[in-house]
């Protein structure tokens, strides 16, 4: 019983201190027009994607993203996801003619965008464009 105590104690010391740990990962989050001016006005390196549920590049892509986002080196980078079907204005807004489009932006410059690339070590170098 007492094993169990130290064991439940240990998981909740080491739950508490992960928990304060800084950031290692990307920050991803839905798009919105404030978050984007507001990543743009601090200078931050910033992805957009554009993404819809149905379409099978953006699915191949997410993966992908997901994995190179969870590195430390991507820690600062501020994921924003644009729903293809849901956020049509955000999508002309960002001038995208399609679902599976990656746009790099450093602060409020566009550094490179790429649509429907499924490769990883492309993606890894759009998104090392824009540190």
């Amino acid at each position: 019983m007492i094993a169990h105590r130290v064991l439940l104690a240990a998981g909740i010391l080491v739950g508490v201190m992960l928990g304060s740990l800084p950031a290692i990962a990307a920050d991803w989050k839905p798009f919105t027009q404030a978050d984007f001016s507001a990543a743009q006005k601090d200078g931050k390196s910033i992805l957009v994607d554009i993404f819809a549920t149905w379409c099978p590049t953006c699915r191949a892509q997410k993966p992908i993203l997901e994995e190179l986002t969870a590195e430390p080196e991507f820690k600062d980078l501020v994921v924003l996801v644009v729903d293809f079907d849901q956020q049509a204005d955000d999508v002309r807004a960002l001038k995208a003619q399609q679902q599976s489009t990656l746009i790099v932006y450093k602060g409020a410059d566009e550094i490179a965008r790429t649509v429907g690339d499924t490769n990883p070590g492309n993606i890894e170098a759009l998104l090392k464009s824009a540190l």
